[in-house]
This record gives C-alpha cells, sequence and structure tokens, in this order.
C-alpha cells in the first residue's frame, strides 16, 4: 500500500524546490541512480525484516521499506496495541502477526533483519539483543541515549559481526554526496569554518505531539516502554512526547543536530568524536515541562576545524549548511546546493594606502595596478555554480542500502562506529549544555569530560 503523506521536510519544501528553478548562475540537476528499479528478486533473495516500533518513524519507515523491490515485512511489534492494527493497516495484511515483546522477532526464524524505531532509551537493549540473535538491523538515529550505550553497541556489533544501519539519511543524499565530491576536490580550499543550522516555529515541530486518545494501561505496556528509567504514573503525554525529557530522549541534539553532524561528517569524510563541544541554550519558548532545551546552540572542534551548529524551535529556518573554504563558500540546503568561488587576493589597491603620503600613494597605486589589473578583454568572471536534487531526506535510498548490505554482506556508510561518533557529538552538546561548561571526549577512558 503506497503511502499517501509527505514528510515534514518534504512539504515545507515544496515551495522552495519550486523557488530554486529561478536561480542565477549555473544551476544544474542532480539525476538520482536508477538504485530503486523495480528488478525481479528471487524468492531465494527477498529479505524479510521484522518491524520493531510503529509510531511517527517507525510508521514511515514501514511504508517506505514495504515499497522497495525484494522486501518484505512479516511480523511488526509496538508495546501499543493500537500499533498493530496501524501496522496491518499499512502493509495492507489483516494478518500480520503483531507483538508487543520484541523477543519473538528476534527468534523467529523467518525474519533476517530487524527495523526499529524506538525511544532513544530502548536503542541500546534493542540492538545488543538484536546482533546477539543474529540479526542484522536497521536503528532509528541517534544510536544511542548515552556514550557508554554507544560503546557497549559497538562492542556487540564487533562480537557478532552484524550488520547495523543508523537512520541519519544523509550519508545516502544524492546532495550531500555531491557536496562530498566537492569537497574532497579540493574545491574549496582549506576548510576555515563549517555552520549548520535549522529551526522550527510550531507545536509539532517542538514534539508537542498528541497521544493517542485511547491511550491506557490496558492497550500499552506502560511498564516495560519506561525500561530502566525511574517509574512514573501512566502518563499519555510523556508516552507521546519522551524527546522533551532526558530521561527517555536526548533532546534536539538527538534529534536535530544529529542529522546536521552526520551529514557533515559524511560531507567531510570525517568518522571521529569531536574533540572539544562548547553549548549554550535553554528553554526560552516551550515552558510545558521539558527539561531539555528548545534552543541549542554548539561550537565543536573536529580536529582544530570548528564547527558551529544552531538550533531552535521558536524560529522556522530552513535545514543548511555553510562550508567556508578559502576558495569560496559551499551553501548545501534540503533541495540544492551552490559553490560561490573567491580568488582570496585583492582586487584593488589595498586601503591601507590611504595612510601613504599622496606622492607615496599615487605611486603605490600605479605600480599595484600595472602588476594586477587584467589586460583589455581578458578579465575574468567568476561564475557560482549550483546543483538540484531531490529532498536530501533520501529515506528510501538509505533503507535501500541496509537491505541491499543485508543480501550482500558488504558494509554500509553509516555503521555503528559512524553512528557511535554522530552520537557522541550530540552528548557531548548535551552535557556541555547541562554542565554550563565546554567538555571534551577522553578516548582513554572513554568519557565525556569537563
Amino acid at each position: 500500500m503506497k503511502s499517501s503523506t509527505y514528510s515534514r521536510r518534504t512539504f515545507l519544501g515544496m515551495s522552495a524546490a519550486a523557488a530554486s528553478a529561478t536561480l542565477g548562475a549555473k544551476t544544474l540537476l542532480l539525476n538520482p541512480e536508477p538504485l530503486l528499479a523495480a528488478n525481479a528478486v528471487s524468492g531465494s533473495d527477498r529479505v524479510r525484516f521484522g518491524m520493531l516500533g510503529i509510531g511517527m518513524q517507525g510508521s514511515n519507515l514501514l511504508a517506505q521499506s514495504i515499497e522497495l523491490p525484494g522486501v518484505e515485512c512479516v511480523a511488526a511489534c509496538d508495546l501499543y496495541d493500537g500499533r498493530h492494527t496501524l501496522a496491518r493497516e499499512i502493509t495492507n495484511n489483516p494478518t500480520l502477526p503483531a507483538t508487543r515483546r520484541y523477543q519473538e522477532l528476534l527468534a523467529n526464524k523467518d525474519i533476517d533483519c530487524i527495523v526499529a524505531a524506538v525511544p532513544d532509551h530502548w536503542h541500546k537493549q534493542v540492538v545488543v539483543d538484536a546482533v546477539t540473535a543474529g540479526k542484522d538491523i536497521y536503528c532509528e538515529k541517534p544510536m544511542s541515549h548515552s556514550p557508554a550505550d554507544g560503546i557497549a553497541m559497538v562492542e556487540a556489533t564487533k562480537r557478532t559481526g552484524r550488520i547495523v544501519q543508523i537512520g541519519s539519511q544523509r550519508v545516502s543524499s544524492l546532495i550531500c554526496a555531491k557536496a562530498k565530491e566537492m569537497i574532497s576536490q579540493g574545491m574549496l580550499g582549506d576548510m576555515m569554518l563549517v555552520e549548520g543550522w535549522l529551526g522550527r516555529n510550531d507545536p509539532t515541530g517542538a514534539w508537542e505531539y498528541p497521544p493517542p486518545p485511547d491511550l491506557s494501561p490496558q492497550n500499552l505496556d506502560w511498564d516495560t516502554w519506561q525500561g530502566t528509567v525511574p517509574k512514573k504514573p501512566f502518563d499519555p503525554y510523556t508516552f507521546a512526547r519522551w524527546r522533551c525529557w532526558r530521561e527517555y530522549g536526548t533532546g534536539l541534539a538527538g534529534d536535530l543536530l544529529v542529522h546536521l553532524v552526520s551529514g557533515m561528517m559524511f560531507m567531510m569524510s570525517i568518522n571521529e568524536a569531536p574533540r572539544q563541544a562548547m553549548a549554550i541554550g535553554g528553554i526560552r519558548r516551550w515552558k510545558d515541562g521539558r527539561n531539555m532545551p528548545d534552543v541549542h546552540a554548539t561550537l565543536f572542534y573536529y580536529s582544530d576545524l570548528p564547527a558551529y551548529m544552531r538550533l531552535n524551535q521558536g524560529t522556522e529556518m530552513p535545514e543548511t549548511y555553510r562550508f567556508q573554504g578559502s576558495k569560496g563558500v559551499l551553501e548545501v540546503t534540503e533541495f540544492g546546493l551552490s559553490f560561490t568561488p573567491q580568488s582570496g587576493t585583492d582586487s584593488a589597491p589595498s586601503y591601507y594606502a590611504g595612510s601613504f603620503p599622496h606622492a607615496m600613494r599615487a605611486a603605490y597605486e600605479k605600480k599595484w595596478h600595472a602588476e594586477n589589473d587584467p589586460k583589455i578583454g581578458q578579465e575574468s568572471m567568476s561564475e557560482s555554480v549550483s546543483f538540484r536534487g531531490p529532498d536530501y531526506d533520501d529515506l528510501k535510498p538509505h533503507l535501500w542500502a541496509f537491505f541491499q548490505a543485508v543480501r550482500s554482506r558488504k558494509p554500509v556508510v553509516e555503521d555503528a562506529v559512524f553512528g557511535h561518533n554522530a552520537a557522541l557529538a550530540c552528548h557531548m552538546a548535551n552535557e556541555s549544555y547541562f554542565r554550563k561548561a565546554p567538555v571534551t571526549w577522553d578516548e582513554a577512558s572513554k568519557s565525556i569530560k569537563s
């Protein structure tokens, strides 16, 4: 059954995509590779997956996955019974097996792999259990709820040799791949600074989700959902809005910063934790009892490269990267990228010559023009170049990469190590915010230190 819903990013970007057709300079179209051609897939080559978590993101993952050739959902799991019904509706299979216990999916010999979209505080247990049971797993971002969780997940993946892919789709984006190519070719020269930002300005964007009207302890396993977090009485708003609280989620860092960070890492061929993080922010608009900031800005050092990432739930800002190099600026947005070259040289005599005596200044300027002015008719024109492509939240290609890896056993780009390093940046941003101090990642002790 095809999904007729638009993702938030696709919906907000429709007008931007149309407007981009009027961009000046040279604009080229990016054509996606025919990765998803509906080739015939033999029965023995089909990938059968179990869907774990059918909430807001999980229902989208399920709908997208079953549209891929040779991919089939054979069972689903969620702690809320209403989502069992939803899974059967999405798959158009009224007899799809559904359960509250994900261990049943792991024990099912007909299931090749797991696609999981559960709250952050459940990621570690689900991934470790899946790979230990011999199942490959696609796990939503951020990979971990804490550095210790991430370390355990990496160790379990290495021990078992299973495929783990984390769900930040930038590494499968056509637009980000083009930016990666341009950066690797040296078009930007020496990298000076990387900036990224993203903002929302509506209750849904601030996780003020409406809980299912029928939610109750009778149709939700509330105790299991809470996991190892200190128990609290049943609260439908905590269930729907778990990202608001540190006990269950990782806030803006784990929801949005992880996209900026993982995309930057991919485009710049980085696969390490930042050396240092310094964060500021606060709960400035959504004073609803949450304990995670709704404004969060962090300055990172990756080796000696500064990267500045800004997140805001009170002002709409389209997701944007700006890579600033000695040879120009590369701006990457949701529907394209543009490179504006810079020569890095003086375009006129130095204004400092204004401090020279008049005769000296005139002699300096005459000499400068003689040495630097182009010959008549040979004046150069710097030309910016732009590329337009599909929405870079390339969910289907990202899922396709995972299912193809399950078939071929070839490694994925956003594996557990990459996912762990991206998540560490988020944990460092949160720790710096809460400690009100710069923090560093100490590899020897594998911990965040002030």
